[in-house]
């Protein structure tokens, strides 16, 4: 794959921005819809997700890329917490709980495997290795 330019042709932004699609939409259906407080928390949540690693990018430093990352991937665990309330609940069943808390967890690694990627870029940088 070429340079990364923008924020949308990364992986981690466009598997966040599907999985913010899905929690959208399952948010929207039935007693799930009526229960404005869990739906919009798990709304802000996987926002929150892709809003990050956006913003990360775009300050154009690994440091508070890696930084926002962090955030990133913590909102991913917020959001397979509140998928547990959702599935106890009754809000979605047992198959719709376990494909999102799959994408949710994929984003995760994703992230966290970018954040990995751009702090050894950093520490490479850091110590003079200009050669990356």
């Amino acid at each position: 794959m070429g340079k990364i330019e923008k924020f949308e042709d990364l992986a981690a932004w466009t598997k966040a921005r599907a999985l913010t699609h899905s929690i959208y939409e399952v948010s929207k259906q039935g007693a799930f819809g009526k229960d404005f407080g869990l739906a919009n928390q798990m709304q802000r949540a996987t926002v929150s997700i892709m809003s990050n690693i956006a913003e990360g990018f775009e300050r154009r430093s690994a440091a508070e890329f890696c930084q926002f990352l962090t955030i990133a991937k913590a909102s991913c665990a917020e959001l397979r917490s509140q998928l547990y309330v959702a599935f106890d609940c009754g809000y979605v069943d047992r198959t719709k709980f376990e494909e999102l808390s799959r994408s949710a967890e994929e984003v995760a690694r994703i992230i966290g495997g970018l954040r990995a990627s751009v702090d050894m870029k950093r520490q490479l940088q850091k110590n003079g290795n200009q050669n990356i």
